[in-house]
């Protein structure tokens, strides 16, 4: 399936995911993939803002010990989100996987909005993002994630079993795309949409 036409609503709503500083500690999380995702992330913040459609920010609070705990440095936004905070529309606390287990409500506010696509972006691809994009496919929500606007981290399994981000990364493209959760994208498949909707509404 390929995604030659895409529409984006005026209202199309940009989650962005967990785009916290704690990520950017290798130490802690190991290697990770596309290091183009935190200038494609802005860009798509940039774009959905400037052409009035709604940016909703969601950060994850852990438990004591991580780098992303409410006490850590690491909790606090990427200087990208962080310079272009102010702007969204609305701000999400969640401590789980899904955007939709959060504080506020999620569906409550994107009812309330009349809002019915939804474009996925953050940290981390086949966590996050991908139960995010999951969710709101079950929920009845067109949902578009840009691949290229996500990172990973390598990933250890059972019985040595061991994936790369990029490896991790692909699979999150076939298993919401071939599952019929999301449309996978890139960015500047977006950017190009939403310009030129922007150009209209």
């Amino acid at each position: 399936m390929t995604n030659t036409e895409i529409d984006i609503a005026a209202n199309s709503a940009l989650l962005v995911i967990d785009v916290q500083k704690g990520f950017d500690d290798a130490s802690f999380w190991g290697p990770r993939n596309n290091p183009a995702a935190e200038a494609n992330i802005a860009a798509l913040m940039d774009a959905w803002q400037e052409t009035g459609r709604p940016v909703v920010l969601v950060q994850h609070a852990s438990r004591p010990g991580s780098v992303l705990a409410p006490d850590q440095p690491g909790h606090a936004f990427k200087d990208l989100v962080a310079e272009r905070a102010g702007k969204e529309s609305l701000l999400i606390t969640k401590t789980v996987n899904s955007a939709f287990y959060g504080t506020p409500d999620l569906a409550d506010w994107l009812t309330a909005q009349d809002v019915r696509q939804l474009v996925v972006v953050g940290i981390q691809t086949n966590m996050c993002v991908e139960t995010t994009a999951r969710m709101g496919g079950n929920l009845g929500y067109d949902v578009l994630v840009p691949l290229d606007a996500t990172h990973t981290f390598d990933l250890a399994g059972p019985d040595g079993l061991h994936l790369t981000a990029d490896q991790l990364a692909t699979a999150t493209a076939v298993n919401l795309q071939g599952g019929g959760f999301a449309r996978v994208v890139t960015t500047d498949e977006l950017l190009a949409a939403a310009g030129a909707a922007g150009a209209v509404v």
